[in-house]
């Protein structure tokens, strides 16, 4: 997959899940967890409102619409 196909979305919200660990609530309807758990994943800014607020509009790669774009690109052939 080139990266121009990657799919790049803003984040618009966050939530919660079962565990408590918080997603990215992105602008194609899916999510993506945004943990902060150091030393692996060093994302403090998600632990606070003022943080998760600052980095509303911000993107990330969408996996599952990468993985979405790679299953049409096969089934195209």
């Amino acid at each position: 997959m080139m990266a121009a196909e990657m799919a790049e979305q803003a984040i618009v919200g966050f939530h919660q899940d079962e565990l408590g660990d918080w997603v990215a609530d992105l602008e194609c309807g899916h999510g993506q967890h945004v943990r902060h758990r150091p030393p692996w994943e060093m994302r403090p800014w998600v632990v606070t409102a003022e943080g998760r607020r600052a980095h509303l509009g911000k993107v990330l790669r969408c996996v599952r619409c990468d993985e979405d774009v790679v299953m049409r690109t096969l089934e195209e052939g």
